[in-house]
């Protein structure tokens, strides 16, 4: 099944109900007073992240969803039942527009995380409300106010703890297909990924990592040129990413200079996305030989001014990958244990602050 990861939907808040016009009716009571009841408020719509949810493509297949509208009130001052609120499962992960607006409503990162984004009508009055010393038998009621209707954008980001970047044909498929067992379609034309694709790739006992197979990225991209700035956005969350540099262009072009048109593109979508953990892959070394790897090597690192950490593998042949799957879980495991520490300070320090 194909990776959806975007979706419009529209959520339509229930109604509220009309209140009524009503008077007593009782034996022996000649002149009853209003008692006409009150609607029930409108039932309002909210998003939760689920954890068992992988993607939005259920959202293709049902795009109006509609809470259930508040009763009309009754005599004896009885108010109408309301509506049923609305609870719409969605991925952990996902981050909810108004597409009329382009406007961030919220952002589900957690497991049941309720997210209201449509409020209920509120109920209309009946006459017992307008009740008073100079108005005995009103005779006026109120109608429901009506619920929210709104057009939502979904997006979810790839949630994925390693991200490649690189232009179409570097590789990156050919290198989850080596390290997992994801089995992304290989291909010697541009833009063969089409979608992202997950792979998970299991280092030892209990040590395993996500990894993102995004699709090339192609100098515009950040203004949506080639594929777009959709895939840009799926790197968002990924704690490295790998900078994957076709060692031998079949274009003959300079491996350096394809890798700053990701890094420009990536600085003009993000500024922070680019201030992320990046790491420089350098892939197919299998096409050259011993001293031609070295210059290439020496001349990409030079011209990048790069001094962070360089890998050179060959994907098909899985030369080096092996390294780089554990240098991957050591950094992870790393990360991790600082983030832990993090929240344990934060959480002393609430506690702290609560005291």
């Amino acid at each position: 099944m194909r990776f959806v990861d975007e979706a419009t939907i529209n959520v339509i808040a229930g109604d509220g109900g009309t209140g009524v016009v009503s008077f007593r009716r009782e034996k022996y009571i000649p002149f009853g007073g209003p008692d006409g009841g009150d609607g029930g408020d409108g039932g309002s719509v909210y998003l939760v992240g689920d954890h068992d949810i992988n993607t939005l493509a259920d959202f293709r297949h049902v795009r109006t969803y509609t809470a259930e509208s508040g009763l009309r009130g009754a005599g004896r001052k009885m108010t109408g039942k309301g509506g049923e609120d609305l609870y719409i499962p969605v991925p952990i992960g996902t981050l909810i527009y108004d597409d009329d607006i382009d406007e961030l409503i919220g952002d589900i990162t957690r497991n049941g995380q309720k997210v209201k984004v449509a409020q209920g009508g509120f109920h209309g009055l009946g006459n017992t409300r307008f009740k008073s010393s100079v108005n005995q038998a009103p005779r006026r009621c109120t109608p429901g106010s009506p619920g929210e209707r709104r057009s939502l954008r979904l997006e979810l980001k790839v949630l994925a703890d390693v991200g490649l970047l690189g232009l179409p044909n570097a590789g990156k498929s050919t290198f989850i297909r080596s390290v997992s067992a994801a089995r992304p379609k290989v291909a010697n034309y541009p833009f063969t990924t089409l979608f992202p694709n997950l792979g998970v790739v299991r280092v030892g006992m209990n040590q395993s990592f996500v990894i993102a197979d995004i699709p090339g990225i192609i100098e515009g991209a950040s203004e949506g040129a080639g594929l777009g700035i959709q895939f840009l956005k799926h790197l968002s969350r990924t704690q490295l990413l790998l900078h994957i540099i076709d060692l031998a262009p079949f274009d003959g072009s300079e491996p350096a200079e394809q890798a700053l048109t990701i890094i420009n593109e990536l600085d003009s979508f993000s500024h922070e996305l680019a201030q992320k953990p990046r790491w420089l892959v350098l892939n197919k070394a299998d096409l050259l030989d011993d001293d031609e790897l070295n210059q290439k090597r020496d001349e990409i690192i030079s011209q990048l001014d790069w001094t962070g950490p360089v890998y050179t593998i060959s994907a098909i042949s899985k030369d080096g990958t092996d390294k780089l799957a554990f240098d991957i879980m050591k950094q992870l495991e790393l990360d991790r244990e600082q983030e832990k520490e993090q929240q344990l300070e934060q959480e002393q320090e609430q506690e702290q602050e609560q005291e």
